[in-house]
């Protein structure tokens, strides 16, 4: 039905930013690729001379590069006719839009279940996979997460729900008992939680505020549960704006910020991940992708997580989580690479495979059956197995709304001494008029 528009659609996907997440967790904190880097003339078509058939993976996330390759070495193991390649960049999102523009598509995309995902399958260059008899190896309730963020929330899956994360509060067991703190399940218990910690000398917060998408959790956290839940339906019909409805967040937001670590703007996302699992502060507000970056630096750190306490209702309180991995396959290659590449999918989907990877990424899987029973994040998987849980609501705004930047600024005012009232209201303006400029069809 998309098809006639994959042409057009090299144009409006030249309106992709650079800034996909990871999730939620973002490319930046790594850098580098395994096996080709973009130059994929090779990769992207057929050797019709050994009969080969060679595709290229491209990835969002460099922070799963190993167990991906491991996934593809086992699977040209058992398919020696297909070659898969690896590309996993830091800045994702700028590659893929430059290779998108010159209708270089690679023939499989592991992504987030994002806006950059809805820009694609907006465009019509992803492949239907509906019809395929591996969809029912997935769980219906991210199948509907995927469709919710199809453009008219089309019952169509144009890629395959993989896995699955959750962001809130990371925490260090160790310095909550120092302390004598328990897990919070109200934002009053959170307040005194955090009163608490630096009563014992303890630094509440390490934030990594130079890498701007990790400005994104705690809106993330809050802003499905404070503001009305139909408020992105809304605000993308133009029947509501972010001033007048996200005050708290952002009075809550500048909270935090009270009780971060002194460099808080100055600190990258490895620099602080390598200080937070060395002791340098009780609680990060990011994802279960940064767990294994904890545990790379001090394996004996003992880490958990637990649901961002946004309200003072417990019951309205909830993960964040999404569909972090999806997998796709372009419409643009040969019928065996399409075939090919559905293959690699069904490899994916097996459960022992599929365990494999949420095993490494400390994540949830969207396959039936395939549980995630690690301890570091045993304080969010009861919440996820029973469906506390929200979507991020960044995956629901336009491509081209850089929220995080905003954000980062908001941070930068508060740190430069700007009146806080004087700065939300600032900053709120500045999300109504990108959100407008880019809520365009």
């Amino acid at each position: 039905m998309m098809k006639g528009k994959k042409f057009l659609a090299l144009t409006l996907i030249a309106t992709m930013t650079g800034s996909m997440l990871a999730g939620c967790g973002d490319s930046s904190g790594s850098s580098g690729s395994t096996g080709s880097t973009g130059g994929t003339e090779t990769a992207s078509k057929e050797d019709g001379g050994s009969g080969e058939v060679e595709l290229e993976l491209f990835s969002t996330k460099t922070e799963n590069a190993d167990i991906l390759q491991e996934m593809i070495d086992g699977f040209m193991e058992e398919n020696p006719n297909i070659k898969i390649t690896l590309t996993s960049e830091a800045d994702a999102g700028t590659v893929l839009k430059t290779r998108l523009t010159k209708n270089d598509i690679p023939e499989l995309i592991a992504m987030g279940g994002d806006s950059n995902y809805t820009e694609l399958q907006s465009a019509g260059v992803l492949l239907d996979l509906s019809g395929e008899d591996f969809i029912s190896e997935v769980q219906e309730a991210y199948l509907d997460m995927l469709y919710d963020v199809n453009v008219d929330k089309e019952q169509t899956a144009y890629g395959v729900p993989y896995a699955t994360n959750a962001s809130g509060v990371l925490y260090n067991e160790d310095l909550f008992a120092q302390a004598g703190v328990e897990v919070p399940k109200t934002w009053s218990e959170f307040q005194d939680v955090v009163t608490k910690l630096q009563d014992a000398g303890i630094t509440p917060f390490e934030l990594t505020f130079a890498d701007s998408w990790t400005c994104l959790p705690p809106w993330n956290s809050m802003a499905p549960v404070i503001p009305d839940a139909n408020f992105t339906d809304e605000r993308k019909a133009g029947n509501t704006t972010f001033t007048g409805t996200h005050e708290e967040i952002l009075e809550k937001y500048l909270w935090l910020l009270d009780y971060a670590q002194e460099d808080f703007m100055g600190t990258t996302y490895t620099d602080g991940n390598a200080a937070f699992a060395n002791g340098s502060a009780a609680m990060m507000i990011n994802g279960n992708w940064a767990i294994s970056e904890f545990l790379n630096t001090n394996p004996d750190m003992n880490v958990n997580m637990f649901a961002f306490p946004s309200v003072d209702d417990e019951s309205k309180n909830t993960v964040t989580s999404g569909v972090d991995v999806l997998l796709a396959v372009s419409n643009q290659g040969t019928e065996e690479q399409q075939e090919a590449a559905k293959e690699f999918i069904r490899y994916a989907l097996k459960p022992e495979v599929a365990q494999s990877y949420i095993d490494d990424q400390f994540a949830f899987s969207a396959v039936n059956g395939v549980e995630q029973t690690n301890e570091t994040v045993s304080g969010v998987s009861k919440d996820i197995a029973n469906g506390k849980v929200s979507n991020f609501p960044d995956h629901y705004y336009p491509n081209g709304f850089d929220l995080s930047t905003i954000l980062q600024q908001f941070a930068l005012n508060k740190v430069n001494g700007m009146d806080d009232a004087q700065n939300i209201e600032e900053t709120l303006t500045s999300c109504d008029e990108q959100y407008d400029a880019a809520n365009v069809e």
